[in-house]
């Protein structure tokens, strides 16, 4: 496997960027750097390889050769899924296997997509879907961030007292996170820029002092 050039680095505060699930080009991140945004956050797949479409050595090789920071950031399951231990454990270590494809280094945020879940699952079973995720990224040298979006089942404290430290708010309705807060807020974004849809994000110091860790050029 080869590994991106770059370094990993604390983001700075109140940085924006970008997530989207269209292929980014070399030209279009520089249309992005041109116009301000610092970063990117692209996918990985759920399932063990990358599929058509989500993100590749090449593409986040130009990614950062066009000026932006990256992140990935894994796809979730179809609304009214159910998570489970073993679930976390599959999902978790497909994450790690396809973000060390790509050739993401040791110490980058990998993200956890948590929403949609089936209404008829328990909190626990949330829980232990997270905290496998969690082991199987963690234990490969990367630092695993939680995205937070709709129907994601924990309240407050329950979100804080996952093993994660890095939590990112989506647009949606959300609950906080309990003493830490967010470090990564995103925003919707109604038209195409720069010819894909995207949605904002805007990076943050949160409550206990942390900051995402993006890769990056220099």
């Amino acid at each position: 496997m080869t590994q991106l050039p770059g370094i990993v680095q604390s983001a700075p505060n109140k940085s924006l960027g970008f997530d989207a699930d269209t292929v980014i080009t070399q030209a279009t991140a520089q249309e992005f750097a041109s116009q301000g945004y610092k970063f990117c956050i692209r996918y990985l797949s759920l399932g063990d390889g990358e599929a058509p479409g989500d993100l590749t050595y090449e593409e986040a090789l130009g990614i950062l050769q066009g000026g932006l920071a990256l992140m990935p950031v894994q796809h979730v399951s179809s609304p009214g899924w159910s998570p489970s231990a073993e679930l976390g454990t599959t999902y978790g270590d497909n994450a790690t296997n396809n973000a060390i494809t790509v050739g993401f280094p040791p110490k980058v945020n990998v993200w956890l997509d948590l929403e949609g879940i089936s209404s008829e699952v328990s909190a626990q079973a949330v829980i232990d879907y997270c905290t496998n995720w969690y082991n199987a990224v963690a234990g490969a040298g990367y630092l695993p961030g939680l995205y937070v979006g709709a129907n994601s089942i924990l309240n407050s404290q329950q979100l804080y007292d996952l093993p994660f430290q890095h939590y990112w708010q989506s647009e949606s309705t959300v609950p906080p996170v309990a003493v830490r807060s967010y470090q990564m807020v995103q925003y919707y974004v109604a038209e195409p820029v720069n010819g894909i849809g995207i949605d904002q994000d805007i990076t943050y110091i949160d409550d206990e002092g942390g900051v995402p860790q993006w890769l990056i050029l220099s």
